[in-house]
């Protein structure tokens, strides 16, 4: 069985989770040769992570870096009422007023470089929640409306990339750090985080312990491609090499577990959500909040505007896509779905692949479209079922983990008072009017996180 995908069965298996134009460009990056994820800007050593970190922007365009550094010295959230916050008020809105003076830059002449057009949507993505949250509340029904000087930029660099035209999970950890020592290469020791809107510890090592997550990751990418590239996976070889590189993933997925656990000897609950979250809060996270308009953008009520989220990691989707985790409950697995599974946001991995670069997209759409996946070789395949669950009751463990966390720090934080050092009065309300705490991309936290682990439970494999 040939497990290098044809056409027809691309098509057959990714048609319900993947836009046709994401399949087409993943069919037309196909090589003579296998699966070659450097086609899909998936580097072999870093992942989803540029080898590199992105360059500055050329001096054509300097406004938009300049602007960005001084945001981190004289914007405060507008809930934050502290002196120092109050005192810096009208340098804030002198900010605000040269961003709405700015001309409107082309950045066409970034096409032909990749990295470039990331750094440009990762800088105007910063500044457009800088200036998004740092407007003093006037409490109006009406739509924000984001000067032309950012969103023709930001959305004609959003569809050249792909991506969504608002901060996202690679703006705010795949791309947004420098080395510490520029003579080695990237690795989790070796990388510091560049920009944060809070200027906190917590904010920090939030986007570094994300980045750990990626970069570990990276070895489950190359067990994947390994298994993408066998030539027939029911051959003996095949099979022993798939028992082997399943062990192994379980223990990477134990790996990853471990690492989110050190969340809580390093972020702080408080600090994490009355003073960082905000700032990633998109236009869609509270049924209350009025719209964003973006000023000269055709239908831009159309847009996906719900901010970065975890949910955006691409290393995790691969990871499910590999296992054939089902998230829609669309096919008939046991234990059968809650009542609470049903009502969580079936779409909601979809949405979030919206979320990523379009080349990431690709690349998430041609694994999850291989004809034969490592669940129904294993399915069909005795010696390799226990290896298959293993990895299966790992990923379910983590995700376990996982709501613990959101708990600790969305959940129970959405039931207190803001601490004093926020600077946020003790009125402040961030649930949602449903009851439901949110996370960033504004979908119910531990609805849809249960749903997750639920799905993965059910991926195991039954005796016989």
């Amino acid at each position: 069985m040939n497990v290098i995908p044809s056409p027809l069965h691309m098509l057959q298996r990714a048609h319900s989770a993947f836009d046709m134009k994401t399949i087409e460009r993943a069919l037309n990056l196909t090589r003579p040769g296998g699966f070659v994820p450097q086609h899909y800007d998936v580097d072999p050593h870093t992942g989803f992570f540029p080898p590199q970190p992105l360059p500055r922007l050329p001096a054509t365009h300097a406004i938009w870096e300049d602007a960005l550094l001084k945001a981190q010295k004289c914007l405060f959230l507008a809930e934050n009422q502290s002196e120092q916050a109050l005192a810096m008020r009208q340098q804030g809105e002198c900010w605000r007023d040269a961003i709405r003076s700015w001309p409107v830059l082309s950045a066409v002449s970034f096409n032909s470089d990749i990295r470039l057009l990331q750094r440009a949507h990762l800088v105007l993505a910063w500044i457009l929640h800088f200036y998004t949250h740092s407007i003093p509340r006037t409490y109006s029904n009406a739509p924000l409306l984001i000067p032309r000087s950012i969103a023709i930029p930001l959305v004609a660099v959003s569809r050249e990339l792909g991506i969504a035209p608002v901060l996202t999970f690679a703006d705010t950890v795949l791309w947004n750090w420098d080395l510490v020592d520029p003579e080695h290469p990237l690795s989790v020791e070796n990388i510091r985080t560049q920009n944060t809107f809070s200027h906190t510890e917590t904010e920090s090592a939030f986007y570094t312990v994300s980045a750990a997550v990626e970069l570990k990751g990276v070895e489950m990418l190359q067990i994947i491609e390994a298994y993408m590239n066998l030539p027939n996976v029911t051959e003996r070889a095949s099979v022993v090499k798939i028992g082997r590189d399943l062990i192994a993933l379980a223990k990477i997925v134990k790996e990853l577990t471990e690492i989110f656990n050190t969340i809580r000897g390093k972020i702080d609950p408080e600090t994490f959500y009355w003073m960082c979250r905000p700032w990633w809060e998109g236009a869609e996270v509270k049924g209350s909040q009025p719209g964003w308009i973006y000023e000269g953008v055709a239908n831009s009520a159309s847009l996906d505007l719900g901010g970065p989220s975890a949910g955006q990691s691409s290393v995790m989707h691969a990871l499910d896509l590999f296992l054939d985790i089902d998230h829609k409950l669309a096919q008939k697995r046991q234990p059968a779905p809650t009542e609470t599974n049903k009502k969580a946001e079936q779409g909601f991995m979809e949405r979030m692949r919206r979320y990523m670069p379009g080349k990431h997209r690709e690349y998430l759409a041609r694994v999850g479209a291989v004809p034969c996946s490592v669940r129904e070789v294993a399915r069909t395949t005795p010696c390799l079922q226990e290896p298959y669950n293993e990895v299966v009751a790992a990923l379910k463990h983590l995700r376990d983990v996982h709501i613990r966390i959101a708990c600790l720090y969305i959940v129970n934080q959405s039931t207190k008072a803001p601490p004093p050092e926020s600077g946020v009065p003790a009125s402040e309300v961030r649930k949602a009017a449903d009851g439901h705490a949110r996370g960033t991309g504004g979908n119910p936290t531990t609805v849809l996180l249960k749903a997750g682990r639920d799905a993965t439970h059910r991926a195991m494999l039954m005796d016989g």
